[in-house]
């Protein structure tokens, strides 16, 4: 199953959407620059699974999170929709922390 599939399954609510998206990042059947390159051409709840669901991987692993990564999320918190700009946030978030650790550990 591809993304594009998953955002469209009507059968899905947004949770597991999301869940299977995240899990295809962390299992690496899927990049973070794919899931981009999907969430910058759709529309805002769509936009807004993508970036939860980034939010969600990189909350386990946030070494996923690249630089092309952390550009679109900082330039989606000036969306108009209020999901999009959340997620983007925790998205920051989890870099950041990551980050924190890392520099604790020096």
């Amino acid at each position: 199953m591809d993304i594009q599939s998953i955002l469209n399954n009507k059968e899905l609510k947004a949770k597991p959407k999301v869940e299977a998206i995240s899990k295809m990042l962390l299992d690496k059947k899927i990049t973070i620059g794919e899931l981009i390159k999907v969430a910058k051409v759709s529309k805002d709840k769509e936009k807004g699974t993508c970036i939860e669901a980034i939010e969600f991987a990189t909350k386990t692993k946030p070494d996923i999170a690249t630089p092309v990564c952390f550009d679109f999320v900082t330039e989606t918190l000036t969306d108009e929709a209020p999901r999009v700009k959340w997620e983007s946030a925790k998205v920051i978030v989890n870099i950041a922390i990551s980050i924190l650790i890392s520099w604790t550990k020096l």
